[in-house]
């Protein structure tokens, strides 16, 4: 099987993509599905959002399969321009409606906050209105416009499939000496 690095060129223009629940659906790309959202903090939450990730570490600490539900592949949380901007992004493998639905959901269920609660203009009501949240989202996403990946559509769980094997044959072939 050879595996062969790709990128696709995500158009500007909307238009023409399908159109799911809350908006049009990004193509699926080599990086699987994502979304990048630029927001500014409320003044002196900073610290807020950083304490969050203290939380949220812990939260996975205690239970590692947390955020299973969302299908990620990695997120990352970004403060910059002196705390005053934040930046979260995300690679994983549902389309957008699905992932916001699944992460409220996630989020509402296990009494875990979310860092956007420090966000201008982020909804108070979101664990009840998932539309408000939805919109948020999509308000503060910056599209990419060009996606790679060194092993293109592989999904999450396909990936730990392959290291599970791998684990088992290099256990097998231990043996064996």
């Amino acid at each position: 099987m050879d595996i062969i690095p790709r990128a696709v060129v995500i158009p500007k223009e909307t238009d023409h993509l399908e159109q799911g629940k809350y908006g049009p659906v990004f193509p699926r790309t080599p990086a699987c599905y994502g979304f990048t959202i630029i927001a500014d903090v409320k003044p002196g939450r900073a610290e807020a959002i950083r304490n969050h990730g203290h939380t949220l570490a812990r939260a996975l600490e205690a239970d590692p399969y947390l955020l299973a539900p969302l299908k990620l592949h990695y997120l990352r949380w970004v403060l910059f321009d002196e705390d005053t901007r934040f930046m979260y992004q995300g690679i994983f493998d549902t389309d957008f409606d699905k992932y916001t639905e699944d992460a409220v959901a996630l989020f509402t269920r296990s009494g875990v906050s979310t860092a956007f609660e420090n966000l201008e203009g982020f909804p108070e009501d979101w664990r009840t209105n998932p539309e408000a949240f939805v919109r948020f989202v999509r308000d503060h996403h910056c599209p990419s416009f060009i996606e790679y990946g060194e092993y293109p559509y592989v999904t999450a769980d396909e990936i730990k499939k392959a290291l599970r094997i791998k684990s088992a044959l290099s256990e097998m072939l231990d043996q064996m000496q």
